[in-house]
């Protein structure tokens, strides 16, 4: 059980609280029926302070005094969003495990109920944007399996804890001021204004920002609510936000193909964007050998020659704005064309492989630089440079140049091989 200590605002837990008395600050302070802990008492403190602080600037922003009054009622330090931020997991997951969860039988499944319980609406907003249905759903699925892991974090506490915890206070402190302009907008009530501990809201995890810039109010009552159990505006603002972002009507995101042998590794990545037909000049196909789609796409490898191949359009560029990471993006879009009946990939992964961690991706950088490749830097991120370094290094060694990094590839570079 949780109860409110009123006064401090502070949620805390109310069964006992065993201490060792040399503990300093973590010495229990009773007060009836609620336990508190002096650094608890210090946090929440802290958070106050930096809202006295932080009130005029949300003021010369244009926020309203009452608005703020009311948002900041009973704000409480979030501990657990301080936690999270401070220790998230690095991603490491390969791209196909990555995918056996995200688009898993039981998400296609819940995908296709969803298309049918809400086939009117999803109708009308593909009408009116331009965006598949399929793909507005597949958003959804993704981020909060349909609605039903939207997150319960108060949002302004969140960010407002966040914003002063100062690790990404600029960014957090962005956030605040836009949440505290959709309260101000009458959207939404502030006890209603709930999420992930990150700030992401509502039944497609809008940051406050890109809610600012893309909701829209489909139901026409006045508010633009992404937080209902009707994810009518949700859905209609995830359409709205892809519209915005260069969707295409009537393009693919990206198709898989298979590359005829011999293939030159070099002419992937999506730096180079050509005209489908001169893809298929070089010999690419579709699986099944339908026609591909026409448009100009470039060709990307995710696992390199071990793994399937994809040429991407536009509309690949168009949901990387709602998540940059290329797994995401081929998530949506494989969840998008399951659901409307599409089969799984055909091409294998190289399943034997792990991801790299952050620092072996950052070793690699420097090896590829030492033996002369440069990568532009070694930040851990495997960018187009790191790509164009990879594959020089490979080609110089009569490797396979698909720029594909994995740990065989950094332990020929430790070697000096």
């Amino acid at each position: 059980m949780r109860k409110l200590l009123l006064g401090l605002g502070l949620v805390v837990a109310a069964s006992p609280v065993v201490a060792d008395p040399a503990a300093g600050s973590q010495r229990p302070v009773a007060r009836g029926e609620v336990t508190v802990t002096e650094a608890e008492r210090e946090a929440q403190a802290g958070l106050e302070g930096w809202i006295v602080e932080f009130r005029p600037r949300a003021l010369a922003a244009g926020i309203r005094p009452e608005t703020l009054a009311a948002a900041f009622r009973g704000v409480r330090y979030d501990a657990e969003a301080v936690a999270r931020d401070r220790n998230q997991a690095e991603f490491n997951r390969t791209l196909w495990d990555y995918l056996d969860s995200a688009v898993s039988e039981v998400r296609i499944a819940n995908g296709r109920a969803a298309l049918v319980r809400h086939g009117a609406l999803l109708e009308r907003i593909e009408a009116r944007y331009g965006v598949p249905k399929e793909i507005v759903v597949a958003v959804w699925g993704m981020e909060t399996s349909y609605g039903t892991r939207r997150g319960d974090h108060p949002l302004v506490g969140a960010l407002a804890t966040l914003a002063h915890d100062g690790r990404r206070a600029a960014f957090f402190e962005e956030q605040l001021i836009a949440a505290l302009k959709i309260l101000d907008s009458g959207d939404v009530r502030p006890e209603a204004m709930t999420g992930s501990w990150a700030g992401a809201m509502g039944h497609t995890q809008f940051m406050p920002t890109s809610y600012l810039a893309h909701a829209v109010d489909f139901t026409g009552d006045g508010r633009r609510n992404i937080w209902s159990e009707d994810p009518s505006d949700a859905l209609a603002s995830t359409a709205a936000y892809l519209a915005g972002s260069g969707w295409r009507t009537g393009e693919p995101w990206g198709v898989e193909v298979r590359l005829p042998p011999g293939f030159d590794f070099a002419r992937s990545g999506k730096a180079l964007r050509q005209p489908v037909g001169q893809w298929q000049a070089l010999g690419l196909r579709r699986p099944d050998g339908a026609p591909l789609p026409a448009g100009e796409a470039a060709l990307l490898l995710p696992a390199g020659a071990q793994g399937a191949a994809f040429l991407i359009y536009p509309n690949f560029r168009a949901i990387s704005r709602y998540n940059p990471a290329d797994a995401y993006v081929i998530g949506v879009g494989h969840l998008a064309d399951r659901l409307k009946g599409g089969p799984a990939f055909t091409g294998g992964w190289p399943r034997g492989d792990r991801a790299l961690a952050a620092a072996e991706r950052t070793e690699l950088q420097r090896l590829l630089t030492a033996a002369g490749f440069d990568t532009g830097g070694a930040d851990g991120m495997i960018g187009p440079n790191t790509l164009a370094a990879l594959r020089a290094w490979q080609a110089a060694r009569g490797l396979v140049a698909d720029g594909y990094a994995n740990e065989a590839i950094l332990n020929r570079l430790r070697e000096g091989a």
